[in-house]
């Protein structure tokens, strides 16, 4: 019999807020250790919490995005455990009155299907600080810069049945999030951590016992964990184990999961209302006004641009994942007036280009206005499609005209009729064994054919010419 996967994802966004949850401190990445965490995050006696209103907004921006239930009334609570790295030794949280409640995401699956997967709620809570290890050989070193930073976790019901499922509501969150602006989604830096739980059955059966997987920060390492981790289970069960429901952790340099500790439940937390903090009541006057700066969201955006521009739901889907790569395009697609050849370029040779640079759209060497005006000049025939990923080339190198790199680099496509007719001629006498084969039936041939002609040029003749007075000069 088959085994059927169940996932379920707790996802922790950190809130792109300036200050922390309960304090004034600072966010901001890459301080020195220990340089943002003020009298509060160091838990001194008499200090006392003040909910930050920002991060409030923004829990509420993406439960409204998500179609969730949005609680008039919220709590927080104490969540009592002890890590080196936090001070109270308990963490500000949620539990059974969060700010959102119940909504849902579509994720849309390779095979070109969709797919709804719950969302049970999403809390509110701090962060802890981190322990550090790599600079010292025998003890740790704790930075509290974290401490206090504001998150938001996302839990999904399992819903999920398979690792390439959950990757894609990993990455459709992470897009969500980034047009919702509540948070940059920079899993390298932290602002986005995954936690896996996953389980297997026979299908039909009832859930199996779990496993968390703890702490993931990249979607393929979240992909990778999840497919060991299914097949782990299956050899435990199969050789007659149990399932052990504990924590994690994924090495994604042995690629395996080990055992962290055993699986918390919520009685082990010890979790009573926070009592320095009153409970959050929202009024639907909040409710509205954050509702009327919600942003145009990725499957709105995706739905409108395939009907715009008549982009396929692939090439819509590409461009509406990241809303700034969404954005270069339309001005693309709007300057030069071909929407198809805007969303090619965009998706494939600048998504290229970024991907080896390791650069984001916003850092692109190569301007939306840029890109439109190459596309020009592929549209009216000054240049062929091949020749324009040359210019491409060297606006990447930092050149900042089209026309002036064509002109300086002698790379105008030829299209002077006779010109055309003198290298055919020269193609077909210098190859008169295929263009024999071509007149006796071999249509194929046309191809090497037109691809001499283009070598012989260098790249410069116009191909629909040269292939159309091929087909007219070797007619039998």
């Amino acid at each position: 019999m088959e085994w059927e996967t169940v996932i379920g994802l707790e996802v922790h966004v950190q809130l792109s807020t300036r200050s922390k949850l309960f304090s004034g401190t600072s966010t901001a990445f890459g301080a020195a250790p220990n340089s943002q965490a003020n009298i509060y995050d160091l838990a001194m006696p008499g200090t006392l919490p003040v909910l930050n209103g920002e991060a409030l907004r923004m829990a509420v921006r993406f439960g409204l995005a998500i179609g969730a239930e949005i609680s008039r009334k919220s709590v927080f609570d104490r969540k009592n455990y002890f890590y080196p790295d936090l001070p109270k030794g308990y963490q500000t949280s949620q539990l059974e009155f969060p700010t959102v409640g119940r909504g849902s995401i579509v994720i849309h699956l390779d095979d070109g299907s969709e797919k709804e997967i719950g969302v049970t709620r999403a809390h509110m809570e701090e962060d802890a600080g981190k322990s550090l290890h790599e600079e010292f050989a025998t003890d740790s070193g704790i930075d509290l810069n974290r401490a206090g930073t504001p998150l938001l976790e996302i839990v999904s019901e399992p819903d999920l049945r398979s690792a390439g499922e959950a990757v894609a509501y990993l990455k459709k969150l992470h897009s969500i999030v980034r047009y919702l602006d509540i948070s940059d989604g920079d899993m390298s830096q932290g602002s986005m951590r995954c936690d896996a739980n996953v389980s297997i059955r026979r299908p039909g059966a009832e859930l199996g016992a779990r496993t968390e997987i703890k702490n993931v920060n990249s979607f393929r390492f979240v992909e990778k964990a999840i497919h060991y981790e299914v097949r782990r289970q299956q050899d435990v069960l199969e050789d007659g184990g149990t399932i052990v429901q504990e924590t994690r952790l994924y090495d994604s340099v042995r690629d395996e999961t080990r055992p962290m500790r055993g699986k918390e439940v919520a009685n082990d937390y010890r979790y009573f209302p926070e009592p320095d903090l009153l409970p959050v009541v929202i009024d639907e006057e909040l409710i509205e006004q954050v509702r009327a700066e919600l942003p145009e969201l990725p499957d709105a955006r995706r739905q409108r641009l395939r009907e715009k521009f008549g982009l396929s739901d692939y090439d819509a889907g590409v461009l509406t994942a990241s809303r700034e790569v969404a954005d270069y395009f339309e001005q693309t697609a709007s300057a030069c007036g071909d929407a198809k050849l805007a969303a090619n370029w965009v998706s494939v040779e600048l998504r290229g280009l970024l991907n080896r640079e390791n650069l984001s759209i916003a850092d692109s060497p190569i301007s939306a206005t840029c890109l439109a005006g190459l596309i020009c000049r592929i549209k009216d025939g000054t240049i062929s499609g091949k020749i324009a990923k040359t210019v491409f080339e060297h606006l990447a190198d930092g050149e900042a005209s089209v026309d002036e790199i064509i002109e300086k680099e002698g790379l105008r496509q030829v299209t002077d009729t006779r010109e055309i007719e003198n290298l055919v001629a020269q193609v077909i006498a210098e190859n008169a064994p295929q263009a024999q084969q071509y007149r006796d039936g071999r249509q194929q041939v046309l191809g090497y054919l037109v691809g001499q002609a283009m070598k012989l040029s260098r790249g410069k003749a116009n191909p629909a010419q040269v292939n159309q007075l091929l087909r007219d000069k070797l007619q039998p």
